[in-house]
């Protein structure tokens, strides 16, 4: 299994993973402070979301602690109102359409409109905490697709959602299911700064 506090466990996967180093080491040591809690379950998967990449970059991945891999990468689309290509705001409140930051627990799946679809649960407090409110879930559409990316330089926005394509939603949620980190990162010093899960 993953140390997953070690430095030379980042290097290591950024070395053989196309992922943001600083990414990578926040949420691991969020996931290690999650894990130390007890307050996931489901320690073999964390989920990393980098919105330092664009839209038409596979940025949403999903690491084996126990095996050191990564078993999943792909696409997921932002809010519309965090921008077009790259998401650069964020926010917290209902009706924002924007996307937030910060450290997640994975809830229960549900049948929707959108499908098969994952609860959110945000852990960070003036960051993430309306999530459920906000009803942020991490669900397939057909919007997120290399084909919209080529066709308009980014793939489709969400309302806020995590949304992946449809064809991954169904082996995401069969990983990460019951109690997982997700860690959905940007470079943005606001929450940098004021998330009291990586100071």
């Amino acid at each position: 299994m993953l140390k997953s506090n070690s430095a030379n466990t980042v290097e290591a996967l950024t070395t053989h993973l196309d992922i943001n180093k600083e990414a990578l080491k926040l949420a691991l040591h969020g996931y290690t402070k999650l894990k130390e809690q007890g307050r996931i379950e489901n320690i073999r998967y964390l989920t990393i979301i980098d919105f330092s990449k664009p839209s038409n970059a596979n940025r949403f991945y999903v690491i084996d602690m126990f095996n050191e891999a990564l078993v999943i990468q792909t696409l997921v689309a932002h809010g519309k109102n965090s921008g077009a290509l790259f998401a650069n705001t964020f926010s917290n409140k209902d009706a924002s359409f924007k996307s937030s930051l910060g450290f997640y627990i994975t809830g229960n799946t549900y049948i929707g409109k959108h499908g098969t679809s994952l609860e959110l649960k945000g852990l960070e407090k003036g960051i993430n905490d309306h999530a459920m409110q906000r009803a942020i879930v991490l669900h397939g559409a057909e919007y997120v697709s290399k084909d919209i990316a080529n066709q308009q330089g980014y793939i489709g926005r969400s309302l806020g959602c995590p949304a992946v394509p449809n064809e991954k939603i169904g082996s995401i949620i069969n990983a990460i299911h019951g109690a997982s980190c997700m860690f959905v990162y940007a470079p943005n010093k606001a929450y940098l700064q004021k998330s009291l899960m990586i100071n």
